[in-house]
């Protein structure tokens, strides 16, 4: 992912550096979207739904009715103990930026309750109606969860002081639900785990342990009521208060759960006495079921997230008696009575080029990409058309304005995969890989491909074996950085980085590690690439000389920190990191391999690490557009 490193003049430069300077001084944005005059547009890629509206329905599915008004972005509703309100998330504000409402049932009495440009998700009005407790990630960039009292407006941190200083590590609090009584929260957590499930040089995603604790809405007394081992997630009181019921999931599954084919991961239903930890197992089988809740004291309705497709079983409602709603809802909630159910369904058409997004810095306009976004000298944008389908096996790519207009494909087969172009110094060629990649690269190998600006004039400039891809040109022009991964054709195993020199051909090996996404520094002094170390498999982001020496990590975060990318001055550093945590339960999201990523900026030498999103959703590949093409057009 280039950022138009080479498109600009040296004022466009120093511009850049002021916009940075903009960058390491400002927090949160002051005011609310669309109310100043930004400065610069800066485009990222956003994984997650481009819609998500709220439907209500009698608990059989009938009578389905939208209950959305305010926003075409909603989610995660929730009704009250006397079944007058549904509380739920809106980014009513613009696309990123969470905070919680409510309504009547028939869509009146619309009441904004938070109002924080950090992301506030999964709210649940006490027994009587007075507070309301919900998940946020104000002050630490973590998800905690917090309890508003809605007369006073007075908040607590519930969950901030558990774990002391925040370090990287898994440490979110998610989905809380009041006890009958008012006097206990119950909620998910991974806290005291660690970041695990990546496969040996994939960077695919983590996976998440989870366990159910209880807490005072004051913050004492926590509990813990499941074991360590599993992902036991969204806890619901029974009407009495005596147990809880949530689903269960292997945590190795919850990757899997989140992708876009989750047919044969099986989850359970169980509760548990909260007072003996007697345990029973409501479900069996097949079936992805999560998000259960008691309607009485013995009927349990969930959701079945997935299904195997020659099986008995339908995605959709379901409850333990048998009956059953199928569809593509999403997060239900049910009335006290159990005579409705709210739900939300969402739709991941492909965002628009340059849809405008929250922006968590007043100087700047952010809006999206398609992935590995790239500049041309001229201003021409190249980008990987991954949002149609994630995990597409049949990506194109093509090239625009950088208003999103005179969009061209430049190069689609339909036999693999192109990813990542990068431009030549002069703007006239693209180099890119061609085959297959990510979890395709098991079945197909991949090679570099160069073409004309045009598409013209296809050069295959690698074999096939071993699998190569992710190239970048050297601002020189006279070579190109790629990674190399699995069979080397010759019995062995290529993995690193390697130096295609143009001129004569040759080949060298630069590093022999499981090496990614390598970038040259905008004076050709330095590639930066991601690697996950051997000893704690953890991603960090590194840099090296292109003769191999000075070798430098810098970033230590636990987790993943990756998708890097210097800005056009060399004095930056764009990268995505996973040390902000899970914002929700990984086997809830949908088409989403890394949901606990945001963006960040660093110095070049690592230092000064600064969030610039703060959502939800998985969020990477930020590119500044060239101060040449300022401003464009609305969208």
């Amino acid at each position: 992912m280039g950022i138009g490193r080479r498109a600009l003049s040296t004022a466009g430069h120093a511009a850049i550096a002021t916009f940075l300077v903009t960058f390491s001084s400002s927090g949160n944005a002051q005011d609310r979207f669309g109310t100043s005059q930004p400065r610069g547009i800066m485009l990222m890629n956003r994984l997650g739904p481009s819609m998500s509206e709220l439907y209500i329905a009698n608990a059989d599915g009938s009578g389905e009715r939208k209950l959305s008004s305010g926003s075409d972005f909603e989610y995660n509703a929730r009704f009250s103990a006397d079944g007058n309100w549904v509380v739920f998330t809106s980014e009513q504000d613009a696309h990123g930026q969470a905070d919680i409402y409510r309504m009547r049932l028939n869509g009146s009495g619309r009441e904004r309750l938070t109002d924080d440009p950090a992301m506030d998700d999964q709210a649940a009005l006490s027994p009587d109606g007075t507070r309301l407790a919900f998940v946020s990630t104000r002050d630490t960039s973590t998800a905690n969860i917090w309890v508003l009292d809605l007369e006073t407006k007075a908040l607590h941190n519930v969950t901030g002081d558990l774990d002391g200083e925040v370090d990287g590590l898994p440490r979110g609090y998610f989905r809380p639900s009041w006890s009958p009584d008012g006097e206990w929260l119950a909620f998910s957590s991974d806290r005291n785990t660690t970041w695990r499930g990546h496969e040996r040089g994939a960077g695919a995603g983590h996976y998440q342990a989870l366990s159910v604790y209880i807490i005072r809405p004051d913050g004492t007394d926590l509990q813990r009521v499941t074991p360590a081992g599993m992902a036991a997630g969204s806890p619901e009181w029974s009407p009495d208060g005596s147990r809880l019921v949530f689903y269960e999931i292997d945590p190795a599954q919850t990757f899997i759960a989140r992708m876009p084919h989750p047919e044969n991961v099986p989850a359970q239903i169980v509760s548990v006495d909260v007072m003996n930890g007697q345990r029973i197992e409501h479900t069996s089988g097949p079936g992805l079921k999560i998000q259960p809740q008691f309607i009485g004291e013995d009927r349990v309705g969930y959701l079945i997230k997935a299904a195997p497709p020659d099986g008995p079983l339908e995605p959709g409602l379901a409850y333990t008696d048998g009956e059953g709603a199928p569809g593509p809802m999403r997060n239900p909630s049910w009335s006290g009575d159990g005579r409705l159910v709210v739900y939300e369904k969402t739709d991941y058409a492909p965002r628009p080029q340059n849809q405008r997004l929250y922006s968590w810095n007043a100087d700047f306009e952010y809006r999206f990409t398609d992935v590995f976004p790239s500049f041309s000298p001229q201003g021409v944008l190249t980008t990987t058309g991954l949002s149609a389908t994630l995990g597409n096996p049949q990506t194109p790519i093509s090239t625009m304005n950088a208003d999103g207009s005179n969009e061209r494909r430049v190069f689609h087969d339909q036999s693999g995969a192109a990813m990542m172009s990068s431009w030549s110094p002069d703007g006239e060629r693209l180099v890119f890989g061609f085959g297959g990649f990510f979890g395709a690269r098991y079945g197909r190998p991949a090679k570099l491909i160069m073409i004309n600006a045009d598409g013209s004039n296809r050069r295959d400039l690698t074999e096939d074996l071993p699998n190569s891809g992710f190239p970048d040109w050297s601002p020189d022009g006279n070579r190109i950085v790629y990674r190399v991964w699995g069979n080397d054709g010759r019995g062995g195993e290529a993995r690193g980085l390697r130096l295609l020199d143009l001129r004569d051909g040759s080949i060298e090996v630069l590093t022999e590690e499981w090496d990614n996404f390598p970038y040259w520094s905008p004076d050709g002094e330095l590639i930066l690439f991601t690697r996950q170390k051997s000893d704690d498999q953890d991603f960090d982001l590194f840099t090296i000389r292109p003769d191999g020496t000075d070798l430098r990590q810098i970033t230590t975060s636990p987790g993943a920190d990756g998708h890097a990318t210097w800005t056009a001055d060399g004095r930056s550093i764009f990268f995505m990191s996973a040390r902000s945590g899970f914002k929700d339960e990984a086997s809830l999201y949908d088409f989403s391999p890394q949901p606990y990523a945001q963006v960040f900026i660093m110095n070049a030498d690592g230092t000064d690490a600064r969030q610039l999103t703060n959502s939800r959703w998985e969020d990477s590949m930020p590119v500044f557009v060239p101060v040449g093409e300022l401003p464009f057009q609305e969208n």
